[in-house]
């Protein structure tokens, strides 16, 4: 899911927040108290949340990517692998 789909009040949430909103939709929907609508509203909701939270990851992996120790045991860096 691109960016631009992700609505602007998610984009603002850091990965630990939206991964917390995330668990309760799971938690609403595993509950079955939720009427039809909302479980879809709730479920697309839930899909926006599963793309930011991957899209952090992806983020924090190419950073973490580009910290490597050299032959001497120094911190160099290296290009991410994002594939």
């Amino acid at each position: 899911m691109a960016d631009s789909k992700i609505p602007a009040d998610i984009r603002k949430l850091s990965f630990e927040d939206a991964l917390e909103e995330m668990e309760e939709i799971v938690g609403r929907l595993e509950s079955g108290q939720v009427k039809l609508d909302e479980a879809i509203e709730q479920y697309a909701r839930g899909a926006q949340l599963k793309a930011h939270c991957q899209a952090k990851l992806k983020e924090a992996q190419a950073r973490i990517d580009k910290i490597v120790l050299g032959p001497a045991g120094e911190a160099g860096t290296e290009p991410a692998n994002l594939d």
